[in-house]
């Protein structure tokens, strides 16, 4: 079996968990599938799997090595499609992910209008609040809030948002309305965990960190039952601008705090391939750059 169908053989089986359930992706017999294996396994002379009778599970060298051969797979993929003209229109299966809140309110509408206009790509969404490693679980594309860390990943901005606290107009009049940071002690906080897993919230104060301890009344770990809470009149609370944009426009609640709030973060659309990107994930990307950046409440 040549080095490719063997690298394409261990991704299956990453992939589905297991021999039998690669070699049914495949096409193939279990033997072969466990044949490319052991070839890889005996060229490299290192364990790439962890095999027992109910699991099959990476070994350290294995997840460095599925890492590469899904890079060097999409390479040769890709440089297939282009020579075959398959880049003149997007075709496939694209995966996504984006937080959860966001992904929703601003991911959602990208995809339909993706997926109307290309008719012979499909779309997976992940959204989840948590960092996604892209080369691991095989994601194409990113919409991420937040710092960049150093990658080799390409990362296009697209806008920024602020972490602002809020609280309703009910509130307020019954509570009185904080003046400075510390005066968060006196009131009931609602904490998110998603924003705030510590419950202690940073402020910039006449140019200086400043970070205040809070001890909240009601933490939880979704934004938007947060937002229900404060909507409710039970108490302040933090998230990011665009989860509340829509209620600060109606008055719904009012932003407390704003001359010490830190500084914006920035949104990223991030990918993992460079020139060599797939149309399917290029069309996305271009998509979704021209509508986030037009979008007001991310300026």
């Amino acid at each position: 079996m040549d080095r490719l169908s063997a690298m394409t053989a261990f991704i299956a089986i990453v992939d589905e968990g297991g021999f039998a359930a690669a070699a049914r992706k495949l096409g193939q017999s279990p033997p072969a599938v466990t044949r490319a294996v052991a070839d890889l396994e005996s060229r490299m002379g290192v364990r790439l799997l962890s095999r027992t009778t109910r699991s099959v599970r990476l070994t350290e060298a294995g997840a460095r090595y599925a890492a590469d051969c899904r890079r060097i797979l999409a390479d040769v993929a890709d440089s297939e499609a282009s020579t075959i003209g398959a880049h003149s229109q997007p075709r496939g299966h694209l995966v996504i992910t984006a937080p959860v809140l966001f992904g929703s309110m601003y991911v959602m509408p990208i995809v339909a209008e993706y997926l109307d206009r290309y008719p012979e790509t499909d779309v997976s969404c992940w959204y989840v609040d948590r960092v996604v490693n892209l080369i691991e679980e095989g994601i194409d594309v990113a919409i991420r809030i937040g710092e960049m860390a150093d990658s080799s990943l390409q990362a296009v901005s697209v806008g920024r948002v602020d972490r602002v606290v809020c609280a309703s107009r009910r509130y307020l009049k019954r509570f009185g309305v904080p003046r400075e940071p510390r005066d968060l002690g006196e009131h009931r906080i609602v904490s998110a965990g998603a924003v705030s897993p510590t419950h202690e919230w940073s402020f910039v104060a006449e140019g200086r960190p400043l970070r205040v301890r809070l001890r909240p009344r009601l933490s939880t770990t979704s934004n938007d039952s947060a937002i229900v809470a404060a909507l409710g009149g039970f108490g302040i609370t933090r998230v990011l601008s665009y989860q509340v944009a829509r209620h600060l426009k109606t008055g719904k609640l009012e932003r407390v705090l704003e001359q010490y709030e830190p500084p914006p973060l920035p949104i990223h659309v991030v990918h993992r391939e460079g020139r060599h990107a797939a149309q399917k994930a290029r069309a996305f990307v271009d998509l979704a750059v021209e509508r986030l950046r037009a979008d007001a409440s991310l300026r």
